[in-house]
């Protein structure tokens, strides 16, 4: 690694920390700034994921108090479905042909950046067709958990809906779920890109330290900033690194 590369890392893994603590969306930051610094696509995805990976179990903690009025049952039954759909998403990427992810990579991005820009609107759709439980609620919850095992832009917003979906109305209750099912779906894909073998762990490591320092800061700034100032700047950071993208394919 540069210098250069170095203080690119620290800069998108502290700012990551910081938007994912607010918001949500920091491997907007890190899955480009990898690519940025020369590490394959299918590396950097498994590497972004690494890095942002610790944020997801304090974002769990700061709801316990909601989590533990929710059946132990239904957490554990989301749990074991977050570690399956992870594992199976990460094998899916495993196989996927670098030139294939480099093509669905801009499509990823795009579609992960609309959701962020529109997920008070995806929520409330979803929330008009709520009370799909039962079997089909773990088959559309398996289906979002693997997508977040291959790629995980996006996911907090899905999971959000994929809840008003299932007739959940606490917000914080739906955030705490959502931070525990991120935790268990992301470690399945660390272990699972670990054991592969693609993981590149001197920038894994170096954005893990910048990210938690970042998710720290982030908790203060969060209440100085408002959600939806840091949300545009979500988008606005999407919608640059998606054209990006869509010219280098």
């Amino acid at each position: 690694m540069t210098t250069f590369d170095i203080i690119l890392l620290i800069t998108a893994g502290f700012g990551a920390g910081i938007i994912n603590a607010i918001a949500g969306g920091g491997s907007f930051l890190t899955f480009p700034a990898l690519v940025f610094t020369g590490v394959p696509t299918i590396a950097a995805n498994a590497t972004s994921a690494v890095a942002v990976f610790p944020g997801y179990a304090s974002g769990a903690l700061g709801f316990l108090k909601e989590l533990k009025t929710h059946p132990a049952r239904q957490i554990s039954v989301l749990i074991g479905l977050s570690i399956l759909g992870g594992v199976l998403g990460s094998l899916l990427l495993l196989v996927t042909p670098a030139s294939v992810f480099s093509f669905v990579i801009p499509w990823l991005l795009g579609f992960a950046t609309l959701l962020f820009a529109f997920g008070a609107q995806v929520s409330a759709w979803a929330a008009a067709r709520s009370g799909q439980g039962g079997i089909m609620g773990h088959v559309a919850t398996l289906i979002v958990c693997v997508y977040g095992g291959y790629f995980n832009g996006g996911l907090g917003i899905v999971l959000l809906a994929l809840f008003s979906a299932l007739g959940m109305r606490d917000l914080n209750l739906m955030n705490g779920l959502k931070n525990v099912m991120s935790f268990a779906l992301s470690g399945a894909s660390v272990v699972t890109f670990a054991l592969a073998g693609i993981v590149v762990w001197p920038q894994a490591v170096v954005m893990m330290i910048a990210a938690t320092i970042g998710g720290y800061v982030g908790a203060k700034v969060a209440r100085r900033m408002s959600a939806r100032t840091v949300r545009g700047i979500v988008v606005v950071i999407g919608v640059v690194m998606t054209v990006i993208f869509w010219m280098r394919a």
